[in-house]
């Protein structure tokens, strides 16, 4: 007889480390210091300890702890795993020279293409199918996972992206005839082949993840998704006899697919029935009422898997108990991969903020709680409901939250467009900034060395004053600028060694923010960032960039490019309020860089880059609510510049998004230059751009950052002429697709200089009338 699904779980958990120990191990082994062997003993040893402390925090059950480690991605796990990506394996694991040369690439050969998973800021490797792949069960990796954890006391849950999204989310090579879902029943049978594995290992639930089944896809409808799910999960579950299917749907409600999913024989469901969910779909408990039969446990997602506030515990119990069913399994919305470890490694935040808080342990401790309430009452956790409850009245009472200021400030542009006057005329007056054709820039930051990272800590921890640390800025800008001037680019940036994060470094120069010391998120890879947190109305107290934007502009004559992020970033990038709406923050964040962005004209920055490359991230993941969100996400944009001079040039800023779904809203920022990522997909968004008759300034990457690869010559002359077959030459920037912060010196400054050469061949072209544009 199968084990009872446990009462109390969640669908993943941060891999990263509460110290980043993966990261730390990740980076070690790149750079040679351990070798395959150490690098699997500290990723083992990792991944048993964060068994032992979820089992310390609750989750005590058999099988409610699921093993969602990766070494770099989940959705490359899985392709490797069922063979989308042919790949050798290596004794009990993924071959790690094959496994990082798809994610990171190599000097020959680039890496897979990496976007936005679903409406989030992490990043998942694109797998591509070709015609000739031959699906293939390598379930190994599985087998190690589930084994390891036994041997510690623990019986964990694989976990695989489910059949149905692993096809969505893939690309056809160049060539490929067969559409992806039309190979779906072949590759169901290799996941049978998997799971038949696991089960002859004596593991009893697996856990698939089917997030494609909340989102409208961009080439099959919600009926066609349904039908796919129905039809691989009766074939899976009637297959199986020991081992029984959990199918989770994070990030959204279910449409067309709750149906399919809770009649095609699964055991166990799990839905995303969190607040923000039920606001979007106010009908979404009823649905799940009528449609789940008894005989599918379901496994409520009630607790927020994305966001950091403290749950409404008693709200939610409501919840809970007006599903109407005898039995219930509560869980997180989606997987506690987007939140930080712990509240408890925050002691610099202020007290009450932190009071107002949930990281990864404190969700934990929540489901565990409402688990035991459902069970046995409220009293049987008195200690959680009370801070749930506390947490929720000294919030609403704090003054800390509202600036009746900046309520009013907000109030006075309601009916503004954010709209400065018309294109034309504005690159009339930008004429006088002084670039050639084919103008080479960079999106912004530099390589952030040691040193950097140094003397920044330094002067955090009070080791340095300001004076010596702002002397420490200074030369690195310098450094930055003087490359810059040998290397031939045409627009120059400061490098921005005093920003930690992009966002961050703006939250922290922003009322209505707090920052945290160690709550990372894993954004890809080793790559993490430190989201802040939004509680409350946001204001400018003062300039932020304008010093050292005027400091890089004092050392050349060559035009300098201020540079912000942009208001619906740095609310994608942080954990937003949810006691005002998105668009109210994101205009409060507008208002406020729109202080900044005078204060740069008024010092003599003519050209100011905004950076929004959350902007297709926040795109809801249903048609029917993307109207309403482009267009005040887009205005949020505007008014950061809409009081600036038609003689200052604006430029934005996106990437790592699929863009032809929003190339209207893009061409509706009304920036005067565009940049977007472009190298991984060899240009592919071109043909969106030309189609849009987008007429104004564009900027597609060439160099791609995310890969440690230097970039030949012949390769960037290439995509700039790849380039010039869409777009005129007067209107074509050459840039990478990134900032530099990631990358070091010894890859960046050979990268950009070819860059420079690839420009300058590709221009000689044109000037010689050899290339299109």
């Amino acid at each position: 007889m199968t084990t009872p699904f446990p009462t109390a779980t969640i669908t993943g958990y941060p891999r990263i480390g509460r110290r980043r120990e993966l990261k730390t191990a990740l980076e070690r082994f790149w750079a040679g210091r351990i070798d395959a062997d150490e690098f699997a003993q500290s990723v083992r040893a990792h991944r048993v300890q964060t068994y032992h402390r979820l089992a310390e925090l609750g989750l005590t059950e058999d099988y409610a702890i699921p093993a969602t480690y990766s070494h770099y991605d989940h959705v490359l796990d899985t392709a490797l795993t069922v063979g989308l990506i042919p790949s050798a394996t290596l004794g009990t694991d993924f071959d790690l020279g094959e496994y990082f040369a798809l994610a990171r690439g190599t000097a020959d050969r680039s890496p897979l293409e990496m976007t936005k998973w679903f409406d989030t800021n992490y990043h998942y490797l694109v797998p591509e199918l070709e015609d000739s792949t031959q699906f293939k069960a390598h379930p190994q990796h599985l087998l190690t996972l589930v084994s390891e954890a036994r041997a510690a006391g623990h019986r964990v849950r694989p976990v695989l992206v489910g059949p149905v999204t692993l096809l969505t989310l893939a690309k056809t090579a160049p060539g490929t005839t067969t559409a992806p879902l039309d190979r779906l029943d072949e590759l169901t049978a290799v996941y049978l082949d998997v799971i038949s594995v696991l089960a002859a290992a004596g593991v009893e639930w697996v856990q698939i993840d089917e997030p494609a089944l909340v989102a409208d896809a961009h080439e099959s409808s919600d009926d066609e998704l349904a039908e796919a799910a129905a039809r691989v999960y009766g074939t899976l579950t009637s297959a199986l006899t020991h081992t029984k299917l959990l199918v989770t749907t994070p990030y959204g409600s279910l449409q067309a697919g709750l149906p399919a999913l809770a009649h095609s024989g699964i055991a166990a469901l799990g839905v995303d029935i969190s607040a923000a969910t039920r606001r979007l779909d106010p009908t979404w408990l009823d649905r799940i009422a009528a449609e789940v039969p008894a005989s599918v446990r379901l496994v409520a997602g009630v607790i927020d898997g994305r966001n950091v506030w403290a749950d409404d515990l008693t709200a939610t119990l409501d919840v809970l108990t007006g599903l109407g069913r005898d039995e219930v399994s509560v869980s997180t919305s989606t997987s506690l991969l987007h939140v930080p470890h712990t509240v408890a490694d925050e002691p610099n935040l202020p007290v009450d903020v932190a009071g107002w808080l949930s990281f990864a342990e404190e969700k934990v401790t929540e489901v565990e709680a409402l688990a035991a309430a459902l069970r046995d009452g409220p009293q049987a956790r008195p200690t959680a409901f009370a801070r749930a409850d506390r947490a929720l009245r000294t919030r609403r009472e704090s003054a800390r939250v509202h600036n009746p200021a900046v309520a009013a400030r907000v109030s006075a542009v309601a009916g503004h467009d954010g709209r400065r006057g018309a294109a034309a005329d504005r690159a009339l007056a930008q004429e006088a900034i002084a670039v050639p054709v084919l103008p080479t820039t960079t999106i912004g930051s530099f390589p952030q060395t040691a040193e950097v990272r140094r003397a920044r800590a330094d002067h955090r921890a009070g080791r340095i004053d300001a004076e010596a640390y702002e002397a420490a800025m200074r030369a690195e800008i310098d450094r930055a600028v003087d490359l810059q001037e040998r290397l031939g680019l045409d627009v120059i940036v400061h490098g921005e060694p005093e920003r930690n994060d992009m966002v961050q470094y703006f939250a922290e120069h922003l009322d209505g923010f707090a920052t945290t010391e160690n709550g990372w998120v894993q954004s890809y890879g080793s790559r993490c960032t430190r989201p802040p947190i939004l509680f409350g109305d946001v204001s400018r107290p003062e300039p932020i960039t304008v010093a050292w934007s005027t400091y890089a502009a004092s050392r050349t004559t060559k035009p300098v490019k201020g540079m912000l992020t942009g208001p619906v970033t740095i609310l994608a990038w942080s954990f937003a309020r949810e006691d005002v709406t998105l668009q109210e923050s994101a205009d409060q964040i507008g208002l406020a860089l729109a202080d900044e962005v005078a204060d740069l004209e008024a010092a003599g920055i003519g050209i100011i880059q905004v950076d929004e490359p959350a902007l297709r991230e926040l795109l809801p993941l249903r048609r029917a609510d993307r109207a309403s969100y482009l267009d005040w996400s887009v205005r949020s944009f505007r008014l950061v510049a809409a009081q600036a001079a038609p003689a200052t040039q604006i430029h934005t800023h996106l990437c790592y998004s699929e863009f032809g779904e929003i190339i209207e809203a893009i061409d509706a920022l009304d920036a005067d230059v565009t940049s977007i990522e472009a190298a991984r997909s060899r240009m592919e968004v071109l043909a969106d751009i030309a189609a849009a008759d987008f007429a104004r300034g564009i900027g597609p990457g060439i160099y791609d950052i995310h890969s440690p690869r230097v970039p030949s010559v012949v390769e960037l002359t290439e995509l700039i002429e790849t380039a010039l077959e869409s777009v005129d030459a007067r209107r074509l920037w050459i840039n990478p697709d990134c900032g530099l912060k990631t990358r070091g010196y010894a890859e960046v400054e050979p990268a950009l200089a070819n860059l420079v050469a690839a420009r300058d061949a590709v221009l000689t072209g044109v000037r010689a009338g050899q290339a299109p544009g």
